[in-house]
């Protein structure tokens, strides 16, 4: 493994665990030049593919997902664990629908329904994004239609 400080395989793991949805092994390494860090190695069932809205196709990254639903629950009370279950989630989700192509309106929509349940104000924030609001009124027709907000 690469160090991300000195661009070196130089490293050795000092522990290994697994996470705790056991969906993934979590390595902690040290590099010769005395940092830290860690890595995950997670089970991959099948290279998947993003069908975009203008047809083009490109490959899953998880690393993607994972940075816009970090975006969305930007301080909010929700723990690096629970995200990233949540992320996990998602993911394998997307591989037990036994497709190669997944559309992003597919990806999209699981996110949207899973911060739904999490987080409201994260739910939000990504659909603001993901549905491309554009002025005031977009965020307020968007939230009178949720019952997120009406329940409480």
């Amino acid at each position: 493994m690469i160090c991300p400080c000195r661009q070196r395989g130089d490293t050795s793991v000092v522990d290994s665990r697994p996470t705790e949805d056991g969906t993934a092994i979590r390595r902690r390494r040290l590099c010769v030049c005395g940092k830290r860090f860690t890595t995950f190695e997670r089970i991959q069932f099948r290279e998947l593919t993003v069908v975009k809205k203008n047809g083009r196709k490109s490959s899953f990254d998880r690393e993607k997902l994972s940075k816009s639903i970090y975006v969305a629950l930007k301080k909010r009370p929700i723990d690096t664990e629970t995200a990233e279950k949540f992320i996990s989630k998602i993911t394998r989700s997307l591989e037990e629908l036994g497709q190669s192509e997944i559309s992003s309106n597919t990806i999209g929509t699981m996110v949207m329904e899973g911060l739904k349940d999490l987080d409201p104000v994260a739910y939000v924030r990504f659909a603001s994004v993901y549905r491309n609001f554009r002025e005031e009124k977009d965020f307020v027709q968007f939230v009178d239609k949720i019952d997120v907000y009406k329940k409480r």
